[in-house]
């Protein structure tokens, strides 16, 4: 199995810390959000990894270039990246989308377990991992779930019935590659696709049920999107330091 990174964008509430290289390239405890991310995925036997890039593309072809495992890595560029969300980002990357593959959001660090749990779930052609807490904000990307099943994903759903958040990792297996690059083909010839996310096409396919989820509640994990989410990840990722 293979996976796509989605790293194009600069990560503005970032600044200073994003005005000359992007999210994915900040340093946690010695190593890039990126370094992070393909050492767990390179542990577990997952490659090659594709990685889209944009902002800002030379410093991450840089940190690539220095990895220990750089030949199974390779670069997409998305030319797109000043004017468009990450739906582009994933059409730039869907010649690498045509079998089984793995997508993560590349600012968001996670411990090996979660990715073990994502690979031992039961088959399905959408396998989006999932997940827990008390209470949701306006930031979260949320989900409704029944059993496993996925009936809705996004950030604007009531919140009276959201029982879950997406954590931005999810495979593609079976027939899934090709549900979804077939979904983006259609969408991408709408002119709001530039300012879309591609989790709005998986919420599209929720209802004809191609979408499962798996949950890893109580495992750890972190997005940074701002100076708080920052300081979190390297508080809570402090222990996995090698």
């Amino acid at each position: 199995m293979k996976a796509v990174i989605l790293s194009a964008g600069q990560g503005k509430r970032l600044l200073p810390l994003t005005k000359d290289q992007p999210k994915c390239a900040i340093p946690i405890h010695g190593r890039s959000i990126l370094e992070w991310q393909i050492d767990e995925l390179i542990k577990l036997g997952i490659r090659p990894i594709h990685v889209v890039v944009g902002f800002g593309a030379g410093r991450v072809e840089e940190i690539l270039a220095h990895h220990g495992s750089r030949q199974a890595i390779h670069t997409v560029y998305n030319p797109f990246y000043a004017m468009a969300d990450n739906l582009i980002s994933c059409w730039t990357a869907k010649y690498e989308m045509a079998e089984d593959f793995i997508l993560l959001n590349g600012d968001t660090l996670f411990e090996t377990a979660i990715l073990e749990r994502l690979l031992q779930a039961p088959p399905a052609p959408i396998t989006l991992v999932t997940d827990e807490k008390r209470q949701y904000d306006a930031d979260d990307m949320k989900v409704i779930v029944e059993g496993t099943q996925l009936v809705r994903i996004g950030k604007t759903l009531p919140l009276d019935e959201v029982n879950a958040e997406s954590i931005g990792m999810i495979r593609f297996q079976n027939k899934g590659p090709q549900l979804f690059c077939s979904t983006i083909e259609d969408r991408i010839r709408k002119s709001e696709a530039l300012k879309q996310w591609y989790l709005s096409l998986i919420d599209e396919l929720a209802p004809e049920g191609h979408v499962s989820t798996v949950s890893i509640n109580g495992l750890t994990w972190a997005e940074i999107d701002n100076p708080e989410d920052l300081h979190y990840a390297e508080t809570r990722f402090k222990r996995f330091v090698p």
